[in-house]
């Protein structure tokens, strides 16, 4: 008897990390111009260059929670084949997913399988963040930790799984109600890139500004040296971005020549994250020698 491993399709993972490590996506969806599409599906890969290619247009996109229809047939597979099942969520902070799957989970669970063992957390994490904080967890699967053991230590150690954002258009979050429509404006004619961080309880806030794309690369760059626990050089480090691969490729660059790293995985920004972040969204995500 073993256990399944569940996550979202915010979580970012590639498809080839999904496939190694045996992991199960729901998907959320995203809407455009009254057209729904799901942000994962298996053997299936999103055109995202031309999703955030309409956001540029002025393509208005809407986004909703995973189908609990969805987490009900995967939920029942795993259990049905004498697995237990550990479900780790989207940050709840920023999405609704993981309370109301969860809370589906907890009754199907309790109501029809009571011999079955479900533990779900909420991994306050998102985009390459949360599919690092999955990857963590898949490999202590694989060297044999248990499932409480497992959801023990996510837990625990959440709160060092460090996640740093920098945006290129100031609009997106004051849609999102990130920012002021005045503060947006301003900072737009002054060319300012906000540096943002993931804070304790989940939520997405402001750090500090810089002006210009340069200097906002440099400053996540910054972030690493800076808080990354040691050794630095033995750090996966994954970077998630809105059709900027270039930026990615940068500021991975910086790190590997200033501290050795040789372990990164680089992705797309999904476009359910990305429908409130917008194109040029850079973000980083690595072990903290300290809880954020």
């Amino acid at each position: 008897m073993g256990f399944a491993i569940i996550t979202d399709s915010s979580a970012n993972l590639t498809d080839e990390q999904i496939k190694n490590y045996d992991l199960h996506i729901l998907s959320l969806e995203f809407l455009v111009d009254g057209a729904s599409y799901r942000g994962y599906t298996e053997g299936e890969k999103t055109d995202n260059k031309q999703f955030y290619e309409m956001m540029r247009k002025g393509k208005v996109v809407k986004t909703s929670l995973v189908s609990l229809n969805e987490a009900d047939v995967t939920l029942r597979s795993s259990f049905e084949k004498g697995n237990d099942v550990l479900y780790l969520g989207f940050d709840s902070a920023i999405s609704g997913t993981y309370d109301a799957v969860s809370m589906y989970m907890e009754k199907v669970q309790r109501d029809e399988f009571p011999e079955r063992k479900l533990r779900c957390v909420d991994t306050l994490a998102a985009a390459l963040g949360q599919g690092l904080f999955v990857v963590e967890a898949a490999k202590k699967r694989e060297q044999g930790a248990a499932l409480d053991e497992i959801a023990d230590w996510a837990l625990f150690n959440r709160l060092k799984f460090a996640h740093w954002f920098t945006v290129d258009d100031l609009n997106y979050l004051q849609r999102g109600g990130r920012l002021s429509k005045g503060v947006a404006i301003a900072g737009t004619i002054l060319n300012i890139k906000p540096i943002l961080q993931v804070d304790f309880e989940g939520r997405l806030v402001p750090v500090e500004k810089v002006r210009g794309r340069k200097k906002s690369i440099q400053a996540l760059y910054e972030k690493f040296a800076a808080t990354a626990a040691e050794p630095k050089n033995a750090q996966p480090v994954f970077i998630s971005h809105g059709d900027c691969l270039e930026d990615a490729e940068e500021l991975a660059g910086l790190i590997r020549e200033n501290h050795g790293v040789t372990n990164f995985v680089i992705n797309d920004l999904d476009p359910v994250i990305g429908a409130h972040a917008g194109p040029g969204t850079l973000a980083l995500f690595f072990i903290s020698a300290e809880d954020r």
